[in-house]
C-alpha cells in the first residue's frame, strides 16, 4: 500500500513538474512575442519621428526616401531585437537559431513555389472560415505599403527593392529566424508556430492581410522544421511580395 502511495505521489509530482515547465515555456514565449512587437513598433515610430524632423514631407514622399527609410528601419529593428536581449540578459543567438545554417540548396529553392501554393490555398480557407465566424467582416481592405504612384523605371526598381527584397529578408530574420528559433528551443513546434504566426498577422494590422500572412507564416515555419533554415521561407516571402508588387504596380498602373 505504501509503495502504491509513493508511486502515485511520484506521478503527481511528475505531472506537476511538466505542468510548471509548460507554463514557464508559454510565459517565455509570450514574453518574446511582446518584446518583438514592442521593439518593432517602437523602432518604426522613432525612425518616423527622426525622418519627419530632418526632412520635408516632399522629400519623404519620394520612393527613394521610402526605400532608404525602409532599409534603415529594418536594419535597426533586426539589430535591436537580436542584440539588446543578448547584451542585457545574455540571451545569445547562434546562426542555427536564426536558421542561417549553410547556403540555400536546391531543396530550398524548389520548395518555395510549393510553399506559396500551400500558403494561398490555406489563406483562402481561413478567409472563408472568418467570413462564416464574423459576418460582415471586411476582407477587401487595400494595404498601404508606403509606396504610391511609382512612375518610371527607377522608382519601380526602388519600390521593388524595398518590398520584394529588403522586407522579406528582414522579416524572416526576425520572425521565422530569431523568434521561432528561440520559441522552438523551449516549446513544441505547434506552440511556436501559433505564437510566431499570430504575432506576424497582428503586426500587419488588417484582417485580410493578417490572415494571409498568418497562413504564410505557418507554412514557412513548417518549412523551417523540415529544412532547418529560413532560406526557403525567404524565397516564399519574396515570391508572394513579388506577385503582389506586380499586380499592384504593373498590372494596375
Amino acid at each position: 500500500m505504501t509503495e502504491k502511495k509513493e508511486t502515485v505521489a511520484k506521478e503527481t509530482r511528475k505531472r506537476q513538474l511538466i505542468k510548471n515547465e509548460t507554463v514557464r515555456a508559454l510565459l517565455y514565449g509570450l514574453g518574446l512575442a511582446v518584446w518583438v512587437f514592442a521593439a518593432f513598433t517602437v523602432v518604426q515610430i522613432i525612425c518616423v519621428l527622426i525622418a519627419q524632423a530632418l526632412f520635408s514631407n516632399e522629400i519623404l514622399a519620394k520612393p527613394i526616401s521610402n526605400l532608404i527609410f525602409s532599409a534603415v528601419t529594418y536594419v535597426v529593428a533586426v539589430a535591436v531585437i537580436i542584440f539588446v536581449p543578448w547584451k542585457l540578459i545574455k540571451l545569445k543567438t547562434t546562426r542555427d537559431e536564426l536558421g542561417l545554417r549553410g547556403l540555400p540548396t536546391w531543396t530550398d529553392i524548389l520548395m518555395a513555389p510549393l510553399g506559396l501554393i500551400v500558403t494561398m490555398f490555406g489563406a483562402g480557407i481561413l478567409m472563408l472560415i472568418m467570413k462564416w465566424l464574423i459576418p460582415g467582416i471586411n476582407l477587401e481592405q487595400e494595404q498601404d505599403v508606403g509606396f504610391n504612384n511609382l512612375i518610371g523605371r527607377a522608382e519601380m526598381i526602388e519600390g521593388f527593392i524595398a518590398l520584394v527584397i529588403i522586407a522579406p529578408i528582414a522579416e524572416e530574420l526576425i520572425f521565422r529566424g530569431w523568434l521561432y528559433g528561440k520559441l522552438r528551443a523551449r516549446m513544441t513546434a505547434v506552440s511556436a508556430i501559433m505564437i510566431c504566426s499570430a504575432l506576424f498577422g497582428i503586426l500587419h494590422g488588417q484582417w485580410n492581410v493578417g490572415i494571409t500572412v498568418f497562413a504564410m507564416s505557418v507554412v514557412m515555419c513548417l518549412i523551417r522544421e523540415l529544412t532547418g533554415t529560413i532560406w526557403s521561407g525567404i524565397l516564399v516571402h519574396m515570391l508572394k511580395n513579388g506577385i503582389a508588387f506586380y499586380l499592384l504596380y504593373v498590372v494596375m498602373m
